[in-house]
């Protein structure tokens, strides 16, 4: 899914619950971030332990001058750059 919406990487944490504190692929996506890109997850919830936490690495990308979206809730915060 990831890569039929135009992904170019994909990274993933396999066997790891999105609740986990530490996951070494998502934490390697966020320092690969550049401005202009868009970090794509399947499904919000592989994103963050809980809303807070989700609102606050959509933050973190938003800061780094990128965009995130999500496929299945369809948010995208890289129009609104």
């Amino acid at each position: 899914m990831l890569r039929a919406a135009g992904a170019a990487r994909v990274f993933a944490d396999s066997g790891i619950s999105g609740s986990t504190i530490e996951r070494p692929q998502l934490s390697k996506a966020l320092d690969r971030l550049e401005a202009g890109d868009v970090l794509t997850v399947w499904k919000l919830d592989r994103l963050g332990r809980n809303t807070r936490h989700v609102l606050d690495i959509i933050e973190n990308i938003r800061e780094q001058g990128a965009g995130f979206r999500s496929l299945i809730e369809g948010l995208d915060t890289s129009a609104t750059r």
